[in-house]
């Protein structure tokens, strides 16, 4: 079932692809006075198809797997004279250029306007919350504590244990203070805690802070849920079904 899933995603998200690549040549050829027989996403049989008032025919092909836009053009066929005007051989290099350019650039503007709605939807993050503090540590002798919640590391915000791990790597290797702004757990107070550091984790290779500063994230408990089984493999004949829960499983 996933393998269906991920090539009706890979053929949708195509689709979506080569109708902007399409559409960008589309678009520049009417504005540059040539004439479009046929926009086509799809290559075979046509499934659907339609004339605008330009007697432009659109068409959805049965084979999804690219797509093309017709001009006009001599070097493909006759051409009407009356309609020679409009033939893509008959426009300046200036225009044809714009118009072969037109799709991967229609393509990047896609790309832009895809990151820009990523960026207003957002992330999902577990909330920065200290789960246990290793005695000793550096993390003890600044006085974190548990169920603490990290709001800013040096004056900038930490919205998740990414952006904490982000601003502790930044000190890796220096001599120095870092100030470490919390909230106390289930309280609206918040407290400046001081880290002091000499040449922090100098020469490690692959440094982890958050472990090396003496933190424990604390995560939520999830349940793992079993989705499907495979009604003649061993788990199904251990009497394990769909819908059963393992309510020790952490995230």
């Amino acid at each position: 079932m996933s393998t269906l899933y991920m090539l009706f995603g890979t053929l949708i998200a195509l689709g979506v692809l080569v109708t902007f690549h399409e559409f960008g040549h589309f678009w520049v050829a009417r504005r540059c006075g040539v004439k479009v027989l046929r926009f086509s996403v799809g290559f075979g049989a046509p499934l659907f198809s339609w004339r605008d008032r330009h007697d432009t025919e659109f068409v959805i092909a049965a084979i999804p797997l690219g797509g093309y836009v017709k001009m006009l053009d001599e070097r493909e066929g006759d051409v009407p004279v009356e309609l020679l005007e409009q033939s893509f051989n008959r426009k300046s290099l200036g225009r044809r250029a714009s118009i072969v350019a037109a799709g991967p650039l229609a393509n990047f503007f896609l790309a832009l306007l895809f990151f820009w709605v990523i960026a207003l939807l957002g992330t999902q993050q577990v909330r920065p919350v200290i789960g246990d503090v290793t005695p000793g540590s550096l993390a003890a002798e600044a006085g974190l504590q548990s169920g603490q919640e990290f709001v800013a590391i040096n004056g900038v915000a930490t919205n998740g244990w990414t952006d904490v791990n982000l601003q502790l790597v930044r000190h890796l290797g220096e001599s120095t203070t870092i100030l470490v702004t919390l909230r106390e757990a289930d309280s609206t107070m918040v407290l400046t805690r001081q880290m002091v550091v000499s040449q922090w984790l100098k020469g490690v290779e692959d440094p982890d802070p958050i472990s090396a500063a003496g933190i424990v994230p604390w995560r939520p408990t999830i349940a793992s849920v079993l989705a499907e089984l495979d009604p003649d493999g061993p788990a199904a004949a251990a009497g394990l079904r769909s819908g059963d829960r393992d309510r020790k499983s952490v995230v």
